[in-house]
């Protein structure tokens, strides 16, 4: 007996694609939409489950409604020459009004009761430009959603604020004013201090200063006398010798 034409609309409806590279997660999304006036129960099925991770893989869907499926594929080494078997079977069966056990309908099924519809895999690997073009697009859109997330965080915390907070962190920054304005009232007060004993110290050892001085003074004038007297002693002799 043949199966019932399968009631759901899939989009797409043949091909899952998927574009490389495939150094990290692909993912395609899938629509499931039920336009009957019945809920559908589906599930979403592959030949090769470990390659990929669908969300959700099974469920209902309401009469009327759609729901998107995401299909990733996980990371591999992409081969070109070798031609992707792999495929997809979306499975469907109209659930019955008085419904409690997804599962339990699953099982109670009969074959001439389940719809499929099949969709097959194509990996698209993109050209070396398009690939370096694609791969700065990407860091490019990431460091955007970085600065928006961070500029929001920024915003959802100053709007946090309430207006209590606000004067409590105003009342403590007049105090730490009011530290540090008594930290410099301070420090000048000890410069002053220190400058208070300096002078002290070198009216003290004026007097000792002074008689060094003279000292001093009195040995030089000395020794000028000596130098003219020599001089002159030295002129005459010369002068003698000249005549």
């Amino acid at each position: 007996m043949a199966r019932p034409e399968q009631v759901l609309l899939l989009e797409p409806q043949h091909e899952l694609r998927f574009r490389g590279p495939f150094t990290d997660v692909v993912t395609t999304t899938l629509k499931l939409a039920n336009p009957t006036d019945r809920n559908v129960c589906f599930k979403v099925k592959t030949t090769a489950p470990r390659r990929y991770c669908v969300r959700p893989n099974s469920g209902v869907i309401d009469a009327g409604t759609s729901i998107n499926v995401s299909v990733m594929l996980q990371p591999f080494d992409y081969d070109p020459n070798e031609k992707s078997k792999h495929k997809f079977m979306v499975q469907s069966l109209l659930a019955p009004p008085d419904m409690t056990d997804t599962e339990g309908v699953w099982k109670d099924a009969k074959p001439e009761d389940l719809m499929d519809s099949k969709l097959r895999c194509v990996f698209d690997m993109p050209a070396e430009n398009e690939k370096t073009h694609e791969m700065e697009s990407n860091k490019i859109s990431a460091s955007l959603s970085k600065s928006e997330s961070s500029t929001l965080s920024m915003k959802s915390m100053a709007s946090s604020l309430d207006d209590g907070e606000v004067k409590k962190i105003m009342e403590e920054c007049k105090r730490l004013q009011t530290e540090v304005q008594r930290l410099r009232e301070e420090n000048k007060q000890i410069r002053e201090d220190d400058g208070l004993r300096m002078r002290k110290s070198t009216v003290m050892s004026a007097p000792h200063s002074s008689s060094a001085m003279r000292v001093k003074e009195e040995g030089l004038s000395t020794r000028v006398i000596a130098l003219i007297v020599l001089f002159f002693v030295v002129g005459v002799i010369v002068g003698k010798l000249a005549l």
